[in-house]
C-alpha cells in the first residue's frame, strides 16, 4: 500500500477504541468513530499513536500504558480514607456511591465508596484507572490527508458524516 493509506503525521484518521484492564475486562469502549489530525491536534497517549503509526485502514493495534504514562497515574493515598460508618449518611453508605467533598479553599473532590464493612467505609478518590496498566486497542477506520485548515486549527472528534449509526459505552 502507498504512503497515502497509511497513519501518518497530518492525516486526517477516524477510529474507535476500546479500553481493557489486565484481566481483560472492558473498561471502556467508544464505538462512535473519533476523528484526529494525526500527531497535531486531540494528540493521543504516545504509546498510542506510536502502534497507530503506519497502520492502514481496518487495521486494529493494541498499546499497554502504564500509570506513570497516562493521565491517572499511580495510586494517591492520600485520596482514600476509611471513617466510621456512623460518621456517613445513610444515602451514602452503599458501594458505587459519590461523595463530593469540599476543602477550605473551595476546590472539590468527589469520592467512591469501595469498600464497606460492619464497621467501616471506605471512599477513594483516585481514578479508577489509577494504578493500573490498561490495554487500549485501536481500530483504523478511515485515513485521509488532512486539510490546510484542519491542520492548522484541528477537527472536532466525529465531525465527519457516517453512514451508519454506532453506540457509545463507559463500563465501571
Amino acid at each position: 500500500m502507498s504512503s497515502q493509506t497509511k497513519v501518518s503525521k497530518d492525516k486526517l484518521v477516524q477510529f474507535t477504541y476500546y479500553i481493557q484492564d489486565s484481566e481483560g475486562n472492558t473498561v471502556e469502549q467508544f464505538d462512535l468513530p473519533m476523528t484526529t489530525v494525526f500527531m497535531r491536534h486531540n494528540r493521543l497517549y504516545s504509546p498510542v499513536e506510536e502502534v497507530m503509526l503506519g497502520a492502514s485502514v481496518g487495521d486494529e493495534v493494541s498499546a499497554d500504558l502504564l500509570p506513570k504514562e497516562s493521565p491517572w497515574g499511580e495510586i494517591d493515598p492520600s485520596l482514600t480514607f476509611t471513617d466510621s460508618t456512623s460518621n456517613v449518611p445513610q444515602e451514602f453508605r452503599q458501594l458505587g456511591a459519590e461523595v463530593k467533598f469540599e476543602n477550605d479553599k473551595g476546590e472539590h473532590k468527589v469520592f467512591t465508596v469501595v469498600k464497606i464493612d460492619d464497621k467501616t467505609i471506605t471512599l477513594d478518590a483516585n481514578h479508577p484507572f489509577a494504578g493500573k496498566v490498561m490495554r487500549y486497542f485501536v481500530k483504523i477506520l478511515s485515513i485521509r490527508d488532512a486539510t490546510e485548515a484542519e491542520i492548522a486549527e484541528g477537527v472536532a472528534s466525529g465531525t465527519e458524516a457516517l453512514a451508519t449509526t454506532t453506540n457509545s459505552t463507559t463500563i465501571h
